[in-house]
Parts: C-alpha cells; sequence; structure tokens
C-alpha cells in the first residue's frame, strides 16, 4: 500500500522533462561503473533516478535563471543559453559520478564508493577534480534535491510483489525468478524507449503516435507498479509458461492492474528481448 501510494504521487508530479536523462547510453555508463565498484543493483537503479531527477531540476532552473536573465539585462538568448549549455555538458560526468556515489551510501551492503576511488576514475578520463570539488558536486545534488534521495526504485517493487506473490501461495522457484527479473529489469532500463514505443503503439493501435498521445504516455512510462508486474509477468512466461495465467491473476488481484496490460507489457518486453514481431 505504502510504495502504491509513492507510486501514484510521484506520477501525479511529473516533470515534462521525465525520461530526458535516462538514454540508454547514460544508463549504461552508470550499469557499467556500479559494477566496476562492486555495487548491488539496487544501487545501480538509484543512481540512475538520482541523475534523472537532479539533471531535470539543473535544467529547469538554468531556465530560469536564464529568462530571468534576459529579462534584467536584455541580453541575446542564443549566446546566454549557449552558455548554460556548456555549464551543463561540462559538469555532466561529475554529477553522474556523485549519483552513484551517494546511490552507493543508501545501498544496504555499505559498499560506499568513497572520494579516492571516484577521483582516481575521473582521473583516468583526463578530468584533474579535486576532492573538494567532488563534495561540493554530491552536496550540489543533495541541495537541489532538498536531500530526498532516498526514494523507492522499481527494484523494490519487484522484490515486494514477489514476496506477496510467495505469501499468497502462488510458488515458483524463487531464486531463478528473482534472477530473470533482475536481467529483464536491466533490460527494459537499457531499451526503454524501444519497449514503450512499442506498448504505446500497442494501446492506440497505431505506429504513429500524436505529439499529444506521447505527452499523455508519460505517466506509463513512468510507473513503476506496471514495470514490476510487467516484468515479474514476463519472467515467468519465460520460466514457467503453465503459471503465467496465474501470476498475472495474482498480480491484477495485487495491484489493479488489469491482465491486459500486464499481458501487453510482456509482449512489448518480450518482442525485444527476442528481436521478433511475433513472440
Amino acid at each position: 500500500i505504502h510504495l502504491a501510494t509513492e507510486n501514484e504521487r510521484s506520477l501525479s508530479e511529473l516533470s515534462d522533462q521525465v525520461g530526458c536523462f535516462k538514454e540508454t547510453q547514460t544508463v549504461e555508463f552508470i550499469f557499467l561503473l556500479s559494477e566496476k565498484w562492486h555495487l548491488d543493483q539496487s544501487a545501480r537503479y538509484q543512481a540512475v533516478e538520482l541523475l534523472e531527477r537532479f539533471m531535470i531540476k539543473q535544467v529547469e532552473q538554468i531556465c530560469q535563471s536564464s529568462r530571468e536573465n534576459i529579462k534584467s539585462h536584455e541580453q541575446g538568448q542564443g549566446s546566454s543559453w549557449s552558455s548554460l549549455k556548456d555549464q551543463i555538458y561540462d559538469t555532466f560526468l561529475l554529477r553522474l559520478v556523485s549519483c552513484i556515489q551517494l546511490a552507493s551510501k543508501l545501498s544496504l551492503h555499505y559498499n560506499i564508493v568513497n572520494s579516492d576511488t571516484a577521483l582516481k576514475f575521473l582521473q583516468s578520463l583526463k578530468y584533474s577534480y579535486t576532492k573538494q570539488e567532488l563534495l561540493e558536486s554530491e552536496l550540489a545534488v543533495l541541495k537541489s534535491l532538498h536531500f530526498q534521495i532516498n526514494v523507492s526504485t522499481p527494484l523494490a517493487y519487484v522484490e515486494l510483489l514477489l514476496e506477496v506473490l510467495g505469501h499468497n501461495g502462488c510458488l515458483l522457484p524463487a531464486k531463478p525468478l528473482h534472477q530473470m527479473c533482475m536481467q529483464l529489469l536491466d533490460f527494459s532500463y537499457l531499451k526503454r524507449d524501444t519497449i514503450y514505443n512499442t506498448l504505446l503503439e500497442i494501446a492506440i493501435e497505431n505506429s504513429t503516435p500524436s505529439k499529444l498521445q506521447v505527452t499523455k504516455f508519460l505517466t506509463v512510462k513512468e510507473d513503476f507498479m506496471l514495470l514490476a508486474v510487467g516484468i515479474i509477468s514476463t519472467s515467468v512466461f519465460i520460466l514457467n509458461p503453465g503459471h503465467w495465467q496465474q501470476v498475472v491473476e495474482h498480480l491484477n488481484c495485487i495491484t489493479g492492474i488489469t491482465s491486459q496490460s500486464i499481458l501487453e507489457f510482456s509482449y512489448a518486453v518480450l518482442k525485444h528481448v527476442l528481436g521478433s514481431t511475433t513472440p
């Protein structure tokens, strides 16, 4: 109930720019760096979500200051915006590393990425940041997000729903199911746009959605509960198709998400897992 309430609240407060900083290249970089630093899977998802929320806040703040600057000084928007874009680009990797550091500190395994480790990595890429700049970057992320960084990731939704399924007597081998869910959750983050584009085409029965339809679909793309039930459903279908219908019915009872919506999400994921139009 707590996660469902949190999910509904998040969906009601979505920014128009949500999803802009979850591009495959960025997500893959965070995943690989998290793996390099031996972080658990919850930290990698937390880092992606932190970076997304921070970058949206930063862009909104910069745009606001740019508008105020133009009004007060009557400067040309082109040159002003160009310098602001440079500011975002120049600090992006530093902010990304800071988000991974913060995510590591939220991890239950306490495998924290310290300043020395982060600096060594940045220096290997020819960046000459100091320890002080690294600490200031972490603080900038925290302040921008008003220190509200411990938010639930889709992994929390997946694992709690698996617990509920087990409690309700939906008995499936727990370890292989959990492992498959983790692999598919990674896949869904890396193939986010293609999966949700397929889902949108199914929903509107049209391969060329309008701008309004794409905008309205943002709440679907950011629905962690839908993502979690879709991941579990797809995992069960791959591992044990005979139990799939029963699991979908259980997920429908637990979350209120319709069986049709769960089926369509599973289809969209499987289509891109298999690289086929008819999984």
